[in-house]
């Protein structure tokens, strides 16, 4: 396993950050528990969850995830081992906090107590902001013509902005976090709180994550250049795209106990385009003789913005390939291959085809804040 900083902080993470989502509703406590152990002799460092965990949210699943980790970390006495990251929810689910869950100080203070409870930790590496508070180019809304920024309120965002900033002062100096860091957000929200961290002597962001893969480009090359030249670390998520890039779920399939069975948020992946794009991509790694999910996942690790890929897996077998990827070496031939299929069809999901499916489906994600 090779190793990179984690933008400005500093510290030291693993290529592959194990993901955690499906602890808690497609996994149990125990598979949640090997997948962890099993990670460490892999070399892996780098956890991430979330307090909104599992997924599909629900009342009846949120924290449960976190509550695996903690039990994990109690039996195993290595919290000093791993570099934690979770998240605080942004606006939607109104199972948390009671529907009054916008990211502001009040929400923070509560939501991390909530999180370092669950985790049995005094401290996490990594606190970071789910999705924004502000409507924002994510779950489903990537495209063109599909949010109106004139009608932003931009003096109120920021000033929200500001008193994010300094609630994450006070938990550092409480050293209650360690560092912050930004998920499903954009250039401009990057550029903002790191101009006011840098005003106000403030908590920078050392890192954003986003989703990102053979599907989804959609930060290549905006975001990407603002992570690059400011040293922010780039964390693509779902480099499968929801385990679309396995195949699995092509001619409407619907395999027992994958994600698609029991997640039904996808409309805005499940479209004529993306599904010719996913044949084209197995088509390639057949070509080659390579696994089409290490092919998707190394691709998001050969890409020179990314710090470290966040990887999920219900099974142990598939989270073996899926660990077994970062040694896969893509030769030219596969990367022009590649090339080939995105310059045919570069956004295979979009909802703003349709923009009626398109809004309603962003409303959807937000409250569920899939990832």
């Amino acid at each position: 396993m090779e190793y990179s900083k984690l933008g400005s902080s500093g510290i030291q993470v693993s290529r592959c950050c194990l993901g955690t989502m499906t602890w808690g509703n497609q996994n149990s406590e125990a598979e949640a528990h090997e997948q962890m152990d099993y990670a460490i002799t892999q070399g892996i460092n780098f956890f991430d969850t979330a307090e909104v965990y599992a997924v599909p949210p629900s009342a009846a699943t949120y924290g449960k995830t976190e509550t695996m980790i903690g039990t994990w970390f109690a039996k195993h006495k290595n919290r000093d081992k791993i570099i934690l990251m979770s998240k605080i929810a942004g606006p939607g689910p109104d199972w948390i906090r009671e529907g009054k869950n916008k990211i502001d100080r009040t929400n923070i203070l509560a939501a991390i107590d909530g999180s370092l409870k669950r985790l049995q930790t005094d401290y996490i590496d990594v606190y970071q902001l789910h999705w924004p508070n502000r409507e924002f180019p994510h779950f489903g809304k990537n495209s063109a013509g599909t949010i109106d920024f004139t009608k932003a309120d931009t003096k109120a965002e920021e000033e929200n902005l500001l008193e994010v900033l300094q609630t994450l002062g006070e938990l550092q100096k409480a050293g209650k976090i360690r560092h912050a860091g930004l998920s499903n957000d954009s250039a401009w929200g990057i550029m903002k709180y790191l101009q006011m961290s840098e005003k106000y002597s403030l908590p920078r962001m050392v890192s954003i994550q986003n989703e990102f893969n053979l599907m989804n480009r959609y930060d290549d090359p905006h975001v990407a250049e603002v992570c690059v030249r400011e040293d922010v670390a780039y964390l693509p998520w779902s480099p499968l795209a929801g385990g679309q890039l396995s195949g699995k779920y092509l001619n409407g399939a619907r395999p027992a106990g994958s994600r698609w069975a029991v997640d039904h948020r996808v409309p805005h992946r499940d479209t004529e385009m993306a599904n010719e794009a996913v044949r084209d991509y197995v088509d390639v790694a057949k070509k080659h003789g390579i696994d089409v999910c290490q092919m998707a996942i190394k691709f998001c690790d050969v890409q020179s913005f990314a710090t470290s890929t966040i990887i999920g897996a219900t099974t142990m077998d598939q989270l073996k390939t899926d660990i077994a990827a970062f040694d896969l070496k893509l030769s030219q031939d596969v990367l022009d291959d590649i090339k080939e299929v995105y310059y045919r069809n570069p956004v295979p999901f979009n909802g703003a085809t349709d923009p009626k499916r398109n809004t309603q489906n962003s409303q959807m994600m937000r409250v569920a804040a899939s990832r």
